[in-house]
């Protein structure tokens, strides 16, 4: 871990290269640009080859898929159901409540105008594999897709050496309403679902998570296919003054850095004694998790603790930083939470665990990493929706609208789109 006070050598400089704009390395761009093109160009056969490549696997065109019959199999505990169900009732309920509603007003000139909102026809969910079957992140993309009304949800996930993909995962999977399942991961997967191949039909917009390879991919396919945002490894600042709990905060920073890889762990307070009890409440508490190998590796590489001269210093971290989970923990929480501008989601006080956001509480959990949280906002309803403006016209609101038009036309020198306006009202 680092750690670092106001009054340390480095400490300005360390605070100053937590602004970040995230951008891929030559080497992940230029495999996942071949990536891609061998997709384009082969269809089947690059995705099976890169499936035997990168995940030391055997698929031919048959095994892409998993089968009707073996999605309607899939047994899980009665106890997984049980949460997977109070986790897709919230998301559902959640996701029905922020989506876009139809609407229109007469504008000026007595024209009727306004916006519809349809669900996309077809769209395709990434799910990460890794170390976790993470069947949270599956319901909190395609249980939005489901909400929303998406008629085809076609998920992609990759399967492990025997062809396996986890049941709980497959369960959730089928629960959120997905349609289709690809056994494949990675940038080859995005490519899959964006540009379609022999068997796959493309979809018309992308979601979900993943590696830098699965972010990468998503950035270079955009115009080929929208995409939702670039969410990468997982991240959480804390900002604490005082009033802070170190064992809950303590507890918070390790759930997070169990997701392992490059993930980012940051914890941030006005009160040196509550960063000392933080520090050795990490200590205390990594010795009793299973994953405690995994945790070390980002406690290590991707772990900071600094103590700031001030809260309002702390919201200015936070601020630049952009983290995905804020956790905000103040006496004073009206005065700073209007303060906070771009964290993806901001959990409060201290009995706020981040794991209930990351399964059960409805919102979520897909949102901007790498400080892209400043131009980005998290995975929401309204995303699985395609916008259409709406403009109807009679009689009397042409002839209103004729004189404006026919000085634009003017101006712009575009004579035939006065005449198109003037002609019905001859």
């Amino acid at each position: 871990m680092k750690i670092l006070g106001y009054l340390d050598p480095g400490y300005d400089t360390f605070v100053k290269r937590l602004t970040r704009r995230a951008m891929p390395t030559h080497d992940v761009r230029d495999l996942v640009t071949d990536i891609i093109a061998g997709v384009a160009e082969k269809g089947n056969a690059a995705l099976i080859s890169y499936a035997k490549r990168f995940d030391s696997v055997e698929l031919d065109d048959a095994s892409l898929f998993v089968s009707p019959e073996e999605l309607a199999a899939v047994r899980v505990p009665a106890a997984t159901r049980k949460a997977i169900a109070a986790s897709l009732k919230n998301i559902i309920a959640f996701a029905k409540r922020s989506q876009r509603k139809n609407w229109s007003y007469r504008n000026a000139e007595g024209a009727l105008v306004g916006e519809r909102f349809l669900p996309f026809e077809r769209v395709g969910v990434y799910v990460p594999g890794g170390k976790a079957p993470l069947v949270s992140t599956a319901l909190m993309t395609a249980g939005f897709a489901k909400a929303a009304g998406v008629p085809e949800i076609l998920a992609a996930t990759p399967c492990g050496p025997d062809g396996k993909i986890n049941d709980a995962l497959l369960y959730a999977l089928k629960a959120a309403g997905v349609t289709e399942v690809i056994r494949i991961g990675g940038a080859q997967a995005i490519a899959a679902m964006s540009l379609g191949t022999q068997t796959i039909r493309p979809v018309d917009k992308v979601f979900g998570p993943g590696n830098s390879f699965v972010v990468e991919a998503k950035r270079q396919l955009i115009g080929a296919v929208s995409i939702d945002l670039l969410p990468g490894p997982s991240e959480i600042l804390i900002a604490a003054d005082k009033t802070g709990n170190p064992d809950y905060i303590a507890a918070d920073l390790l759930a997070q850095a169990e997701h392992g890889g490059d993930s980012v762990i940051g914890f941030v307070t006005d009160s040196k004694a509550l960063l000392g009890k933080v520090v050795k409440a990490i200590d205390r508490q990594l010795e009793t998790l299973t994953r405690a190998k995994y945790i070390r590796e980002v406690m290590k590489q991707g772990t900071f603790l600094l103590h700031v001269k001030s809260f309002a210093d702390a919201i200015v971290i936070s601020n630049e930083f952009a983290p995905e989970h804020l956790s905000l923990i103040t006496a004073d929480e009206r005065k700073w939470l209007p303060q906070v501008r771009t964290a993806g989601a901001i959990y409060l006080g201290n009995d706020s665990p981040v794991a209930v956001g990351d399964f059960l509480a409805g919102p979520s959990h897909t949102l901007p990493t790498g400080g892209s949280g400043r131009s980005f906002s998290g995975l929401r309803a309204d995303q699985f929706q395609r916008r259409t403006s709406i403009v109807k016209l009679d009689k009397k609101s042409v002839r209103k609208s004729l004189a404006t038009v026919e000085e634009f036309a003017r101006i712009e020198g575009l004579d035939a789109h006065g005449r198109s306006t003037a002609i019905r009202l001859e």
